[in-house]
């Protein structure tokens, strides 16, 4: 929600605008004499504003939407359960080196 209020009131009120735009997602535009001069909004969703408008950041989505619809793409679940395995594999191969290393 979108909420406009005069600079002179969101200066006594800044604790409870912040906390409102950080908890509850809520925008602020602040007025001076009327006019729109500056905005409030939560810091998580300023980042993530500038980062998208990194060109670098807008190449790596526009590669990755491509390959997505390549069909080059695996479901998250896939990958996970892959690295799980893998991470098995390894601490087995750790086991079985120490065990040896014992026995020799």
């Amino acid at each position: 929600m979108v909420h406009t209020i005069p600079i002179t009131k969101a200066r006594i009120k800044l604790g409870e605008i912040a906390k409102r735009a950080h908890l509850k997602g809520e925008y602020f535009i602040l007025e001076k004499d009327g006019i729109p001069v500056a905005g409030i909004m939560s810091a998580d969703e300023l980042e993530d504003y500038l980062e998208s408008q990194d060109p670098k950041v807008n190449q790596i989505i526009k590669e990755g939407y491509k390959e997505y619809l390549a069909g080059k793409t695996r479901h998250a679940r896939n990958l996970l359960d892959e690295l799980r395995s893998d991470v098995n594999k390894y601490k087995k191969s750790k086991k079985n080196n120490n065990v040896q290393r014992k026995n020799s």
